[in-house]
Parts: structure tokens; C-alpha cells; sequence
């Protein structure tokens, strides 16, 4: 018997002693083994990075959604009066059909394959994710046994339609692994997915069997990195004038397509940019084309080129507008041009014959420009070649040099072609006394979780085409087209600002090559056009192509709608004064950088301002507005100093000044609607020591009149007796 234990004992200890020296058991290494039994890892989800306007409002961001679990094993419920799993499946799968885009046969298949192979839960896909609050709610109560949620996220675009061709969208993907993420598939979220993506995090720890974590256990995080925002050029008011207006005019005349743009001539920003048909990002209803037809399709721009052709005349001295020519017809070898109107105006001034929009005016200008150099301006001015706004898939459009005739046909704008982008940036050149700007749309990329910007755009000057003394002698025959009795632009008239713009009527190709397509309602219409005439603070461009016209309307009718709602409305938003408005009183900005708060908000104040504090005081570390800006009397200055900050009223505060505020202050505001502020969800005077967001609600004041009359209606604000 001793030999026998001693044996054992013996074998035991040799049995110990290998498995301590080698670490393997039957050839399995026991350190990996315990590692996958014990080690667990969780991740952390990086949130997509947003997109936002120049202000900071959101375009697109990831916000709170639910996923859809079903818990089919009957070893989750362990009270039979309260099962905690899918119990009926034909019932679950038809309750569940109502309230997801799923079939009932379908549901009721995943439901049926998860419990015949034992699965502990099964999901629905595409269908059973993106879940909101309240289809959640109402599936809730339902009262399905099994029937769970987790938090998910889900992309958002808040304002609809809204530039969406150049938004373009993002979905969530089912990777390999069976984990999903959401992938751009079109426009930015497609160009800058990489930026916006962010990385996922972890968490590494030890654990027992059931989950519970190991005494003295080390538990390591790795934070995720979200992604990158971006903000955009884009002004948010501005695109909602354009969306507006563009929606209406769909509606009235139901034309194949339209694309606009809103442009500031001094840096080359893109304000606004839309076109129509258009789609909701949210659903993709509408979307039949993924074509950004602003950048990506180039057309025959028709008279609004005879802008250039006008600019390379001045600039070489070849512009004699009191000079006469013959309208109506011009023969260049075996081809006729004709006017419009087929006949012409008789014998007219080359001045009377621009503002009528002649072709022949231009036919014969090139006689004395010659051919050669009007192609070489109007290379100057970009055409022919991309004009690299950071955008895929640009077109370069064509400048036709054949056959003579070429060149006729491209001074009033037929023949050769050009994308609505490039006749913006040319007309830069025009508004900017001669210096071209290079259009963008990205203003910058900022790093969401520390906040340091990563890449920067700046205005940039693309080339200088023409002097400052051509470019305003050409906005001021720009503007007699609006003005002069014999101008084709007088429906683009604004009150109170002088507009200078080209109209444009533009054939338009048969697509079995076989010519052009006649009849008013197959032209292209358009309008080029800038405003104020004497120093352009935007310039603003519209096509509408073939709108269904009534018998007594003009094809420039659809087009005035959209360019004189959206100029309009932008140049008050903007606060450029009209022409005719009584003169405010205004006061120069000083420096006040390093100087005393408190004495200078008494100053201010003393020259009938509004200066507004934003810190516990002392020396200022930053001011808005700038040094040298001149500002009406009333006005809020902004004076950044260090120390915490005491939230101030905001009633009555414009949209513009709650964002200045939010950008100084650094605090987590959240704006909601348009127009001035009418309540705040934390009060006036309160000193913020958290991160917690502040809502600041704003009203128009047509949405402030209506609520009025409302209450007036119901008797709330009736005086009492």
C-alpha cells in the first residue's frame, strides 16, 4: 500500500511540477485557456462626428435610437407567471409587423430558427435598428413577453430636405463580424466618412462566470475617439430662404429640374446650394438621382455668359456702347444667328442691344474682340477646367473651338457648356472688383473631443481676369438690365437694393442628337445676378429647366420667384441696409483687449450699447465685434474675460447673437427654431458650474403673433373684469 500511494503521490507531484514548468495541459496552453474563460472585453462606441453649419447648427449628427431583441430561450424566464421570453411566436411576429418594416412571415421565421437552434436571442436587421422613442413605446405597450431594447444610434437629419445632394447621407452597415456601423453612401458623409467615423473604445476585464468582475481584478479602458465635425460654409438661414422658395416654385410649375446657388463674392463661400428634384436623408424618399447637378453637370449656360463676353469687351477696349450695329440676323460663313425675337430691334446701340439680350450684339462684338482672345479671358475666368471646390466627380465643361461658328455660338452662351459652379466663381471676378475667388463649401474639421481645429479653409484668390475699373463698369451695365426700359430683367427688380445680373434662355439638346427641343416650355431659364450693384455682398444663381409655363407667362417668371424671395430675404438677414433706409446712428468699435471690464461696460454702455459680460470680470481676453467695425446704436458687445460665467437673459436676442454668445462662452447651448429668443431652460443670473446643456427656444414673429391670437381666441389673455 505504500508503495502504491507513494506512487501516486509521486506521479501526482511529477503531473504538478510538469504543468507549472511547461504551462500546457493535453497540449492546451492553461494562461489562454483562463484568459478566455475570465477575460472579457466590451466596446465602446464612437459617436459619428456631426456636420454643421457656419453657425454651429446641426445638419447631420447621431442621435439616441433603440435596437429590437427578442429573447427566445426558455432558460431567460424563471417564474412561469412572468416569462421573460417570446412565449407565443405567431402572435409576437404579428404585433411586431405593425410597427416595423418587416414582414409578419419573416419575423415570425427568425423568431422560429432562434428557438429550434437554441439561440438565448435573435435581432430583426435593417428593420429591427434605428428604433425611435416612440415606436419603442409603442411596441412596449404591446406587453410582448422577450420582447427588449438597447440604446443604439441612429443618424439624423433634422432639417429635410436641406442641401441634400451635397449632404448626402449615412446608413448603418452589418460588418463581417455581425457588428454594424454607420457608413456614408453619398455627397460629404461619403467624401469625409473617414473623418467622421471616429474610433471605438474598449474595456478589458476580468470576470467570474456570471459576469461578476474578479476581486483585484485591473479593469482597462480605452476611450473611444469620436469623429470629427465639420462645419460647412453653408448658412443655415440662407439654405432654408433657397429650400423655401425652390419647393414653392416646384409645386407652381413642375419643371424637369432646377439648381440654385448662394454665394459671398469677398471670400468665394458657398452660403446656400440646392437643386430639384431633391430627397429627404432621413428616408431617401425622393431620391431618383445622386447627381450633384451644381457641380457635376455642365450645361449650355445661354445668354448669362454674355456677362463675360461683355467683361472681355471693356477689358480690351473693344466696348463702345453708343456705337450701333444691324439686330436681327448675323451670317458667318453658310450659318445664320438670330435674335430671340427673329427679326431684332432695327438699328440699335451695342448698350440697348445687351440689355435686350441680342445674340447678333454679341456676334458682331466679336469681330472686334477676335476669336482667340475671347477664349483666352474666358479661360481666365475658369471655363473649361474644374474649379476645384474640394467636391468628386466635377465636370470641366467644354469651350468649343471647331469651327468659327464655335466661337460666335460661345460668346452669347450655346455650343460650348459650363456647370453652375463655374459661372458662380466666374462672376466673382465681376462682384469683386476683378479678383476671382475660389468657391468652397468646407470651412473647417474640427476635433470633436478636444476641440482643436485640424484643417482650415481660407479665402483664396483663383486669378485676376479683369481690372476693378472693367469689373464696375460691367455691374453697372449689368444693372441697367433690371433698370432700362428695354432690359430682360426687370422682373428681378428688389425695392430697395439694385440688383445687376443676365438673364438666360438656353437651348436645350434633343437627347437623340438631332438638334435642339423647341417650344417656351423646353428652354433652360436662368439668372445670374449680385446685389447691392454697387458693392455685391452675394451673388445668387438660378436655372429652372423646362417649367410648365401658362400661355401669358415668361420663362424668367419661375426664375424671379426664387432669385428675388431668396436675394431679398438674405440682404436683411445679412443686415444690408436698403438704399432707401433712414441712416442709423452707429459708433465705431474700439480695441478693448486687456482693459478693465467693469470700466468698460460703463463706458459702453454710457454711448447707449449693450455690453455683455461674459466671465467673473477683470482684464478682457476677447471682444465681439472686432476693432474698426461700425455697429447701430443698442447693439450687444460681447467682452470675454476669465472666471465663471453668469448666464445672462437672452429675451429678445436674435439667432446671430445667440451663437456668438454660445462660441465666446464655450457652454453647451442647444438652439431650437429660428427668429428671437422667447424662453431659456436655465434662468437669467445663474452661474454655470456643470457641462449640463442649456435649450434656448426661438420664435419668428409671425409664429409669436399666431401663438397670441390663439390664446386670444380662447379668452387667456381677455382683460378680467
Amino acid at each position: 500500500m505504500f508503495i502504491i500511494y507513494g506512487g501516486l503521490f509521486f506521479s501526482l507531484f511529477i503531473r504538478i511540477f510538469t504543468i507549472q514548468a511547461t504551462g500546457e495541459v493535453n497540449g492546451h496552453q492553461l494562461e489562454a485557456r483562463a484568459a478566455a474563460l475570465y477575460e472579457k472585453e466590451a466596446v465602446l462606441t464612437a459617436d459619428r462626428g456631426k456636420i454643421l453649419d457656419r453657425n454651429g447648427s446641426v445638419i447631420a449628427e447621431d442621435t439616441l435610437s433603440y435596437r429590437l431583441i427578442a429573447v427566445v430561450s426558455p432558460k431567460a424566464t424563471t417564474k412561469k407567471d412572468d416569462p421573460q421570453h417570446v412565449v407565443d411566436l405567431e402572435k409576437t411576429a404579428k404585433v411586431l409587423s405593425e410597427h416595423i418594416a418587416m414582414e409578419e412571415s419573416d419575423i415570425y421565421e427568425i423568431l422560429k430558427e432562434g428557438v429550434s437552434k437554441e439561440r438565448w436571442q435573435v435581432e430583426f436587421g435593417s428593420a429591427g435598428r434605428s428604433i425611435s422613442h416612440e415606436v419603442m413605446n409603442a411596441i412596449k405597450k404591446e406587453d410582448l413577453p422577450g420582447i427588449v431594447f438597447a440604446s443604439d444610434t441612429n443618424r439624423y437629419y433634422p432639417n429635410g430636405p436641406f442641401a441634400s445632394h451635397l449632404i448626402g447621407f449615412a446608413l448603418k452597415e452589418e460588418q463581417k463580424d455581425g457588428s454594424f456601423k454607420t457608413v456614408g453612401k453619398m455627397g460629404l458623409e461619403y467624401i469625409y466618412d473617414k473623418e467622421l467615423q471616429g474610433e471605438n473604445g474598449s474595456v478589458h476585464y476580468e470576470s467570474d462566470l456570471f459576469g461578476y468582475l474578479l476581486p483585484n481584478s485591473e479593469k482597462m479602458v480605452q476611450p473611444a475617439k469620436d469623429g470629427d465635425d465639420i462645419y460647412l460654409t453653408l448658412d443655415k438661414t440662407i439654405q432654408n430662404f433657397l429650400e423655401e422658395a425652390m419647393t414653392d416654385v416646384y409645386k407652381d410649375y413642375n419643371p424637369e429640374s432646377m439648381v440654385a446657388i448662394v454665394a459671398d463674392p469677398k471670400t468665394g463661400e458657398i452660403l446656400a446650394m440646392s437643386q430639384r428634384p431633391t430627397f429627404d436623408p432621413d428616408t431617401r424618399g425622393g431620391l431618383d438621382s445622386w447627381t450633384n447637378e451644381v457641380i457635376e453637370s455642365a450645361i449650355e449656360p445661354g445668354s448669362t455668359m454674355k456677362t463675360f463676353t461683355l467683361a472681355t469687351a471693356i477689358e480690351t477696349g473693344k466696348w463702345k456702347p453708343n456705337a450701333q450695329y444691324q439686330s436681327g440676323s448675323y451670317t458667318i460663313l453658310d450659318r445664320t444667328i438670330r435674335d430671340h425675337n427673329q427679326v431684332g430691334w432695327g438699328k440699335i446701340s451695342y448698350l440697348e442691344g445687351f440689355q435686350r439680350s441680342s445674340n447678333t450684339a454679341m456676334a458682331n462684338l466679336l469681330e472686334d474682340i477676335g476669336n482667340e482672345t475671347l477664349i483666352d479671358y474666358f479661360k481666365k475666368f475658369g471655363f473649361g477646367k474644374k474649379t476645384d471646390i474640394g467636391l468628386p466627380n466635377e465636370a470641366s465643361g467644354t469651350l468649343l473651338t471647331n469651327y468659327p461658328v464655335n466661337y460666335v455660338t460661345t460668346s452669347y452662351g450655346q455650343g460650348s457648356t459650363a456647370t453652375p459652379i463655374q459661372l458662380v466663381q466666374a462672376m466673382t471676378a465681376i462682384a469683386n472688383d476683378g479678383k476671382m475667388m475660389q468657391p468652397y463649401v468646407i470651412d473647417k474639421i474640427v476635433d470633436s473631443n478636444t476641440g482643436k481645429v485640424i484643417q482650415e479653409e481660407k479665402s483664396k484668390v483663383k486669378g485676376e481676369p479683369i481690372s476693378k475699373e472693367t469689373a464696375k463698369q460691367v455691374r453697372e451695365v449689368l444693372a441697367s438690365t433690371v433698370t432700362a426700359e428695354a432690359g430682360t430683367a426687370k422682373r428681378f427688380a428688389i425695392g430697395g437694393y439694385e440688383v445687376a445680373g443676365k438673364t438666360g434662355t438656353a437651348w436645350i439638346a434633343d437627347t437623340d442628337g438631332s438638334g435642339y427641343l423647341t417650344g417656351k416650355n423646353n428652354y433652360l431659364y436662368s439668372f445670374l445676378g449680385m446685389a447691392p450693384a454697387d458693392d455685391p455682398q452675394l451673388i445668387v444663381y438660378v436655372a429652372v429647366k423646362r417649367p410648365k409655363l401658362k400661355l401669358t407667362e415668361a420663362g424668367s417668371e419661375p426664375v424671379a420667384k426664387v432669385f428675388t424671395s431668396v436675394m431679398e430675404n438674405s440682404l436683411k438677414y445679412l443686415n444690408i441696409n436698403p438704399e432707401d433706409a433712414v441712416e442709423v446712428q452707429t459708433e465705431s468699435m474700439g480695441n478693448y483687449v486687456g482693459n478693465d471690464a467693469e470700466k468698460v461696460q460703463t463706458a459702453l454702455t454710457n454711448e447707449g450699447l449693450t455690453p455683455i459680460i461674459i466671465g467673473e470680470g477683470g482684464k478682457i481676453t476677447d471682444q465681439y465685434p472686432k476693432e474698426g467695425l461700425s455697429i447701430p446704436k443698442g447693439s450687444l458687445i460681447f467682452l470675454k474675460t476669465d472666471g465663471a460665467i453668469t448666464l445672462p437673459s437672452f429675451d429678445n436676442w436674435s439667432l446671430r447673437n445667440v451663437l456668438v454668445y454660445k462660441q465666446m462662452s464655450g457652454l453647451r447651448i442647444e438652439v431650437a427654431g429660428e427668429g428671437f429668443v422667447t424662453s431659456q431652460s436655465v434662468s437669467p443670473n445663474t452661474v454655470i458650474a456643470d457641462d449640463s446643456p442649456i435649450v434656448i427656444q426661438l420664435k419668428t414673429p409671425e409664429e409669436v403673433y399666431s401663438a397670441k391670437e390663439e390664446k386670444t381666441e380662447e379668452g387667456e389673455d381677455l382683460p378680467q373684469d
